[in-house]
């Protein structure tokens, strides 16, 4: 009796399911979309194509020099020697500590020639290769 009443109740709600329509959400769009070709009207360029050839639009802008940096500005990338050295481990040739997490674990570098630039994966920060 509990199998046959399990029947009908999965069935009813496999029919109930399948045949409810879907009602759009509150204020969803109950109009087709109108593209420009539909509108009738075309699509004109916002803009001239680039023409190497023609002089500047605009002669005052361009007769200005540009301003040159400061001269107390920082670079935007530091130069070779900034960078510390990583500390080999002795016994394992390849592998060095990174010097900005010694106690994180040891950072592969075989492959890389002396001095070359590479980015410790524990702290993302760059470092040398000894």
């Amino acid at each position: 009796m509990k199998l046959w009443l399990l029947l009908a109740l999965l069935t009813a709600f496999f029919l109930s399911a399948c045949t409810r329509e879907e009602t759009p959400p509150a204020g969803a769009r109950r109009t087709a979309a109108r593209y420009p070709a539909e509108t009738g009207v075309e699509n004109q360029p916002t803009q001239q194509p680039f023409n190497p050839n023609a002089p500047p639009e605009n002669t005052e802008t361009a007769a200005q020099p540009v301003a040159p940096p400061p001269t107390g500005a920082a670079p935007s990338k530091p130069a070779k020697g900034d960078y510390p050295y990583g500390t080999p481990v002795p016994g394992k040739p390849g592998f060095v500590k990174s010097p900005y997490a010694a106690d994180q674990g040891l950072v592969d570098v075989r492959g890389f020639p002396p001095g070359t630039e590479v980015k410790d994966p524990f702290t993302n920060k760059i470092f040398l290769v000894p």
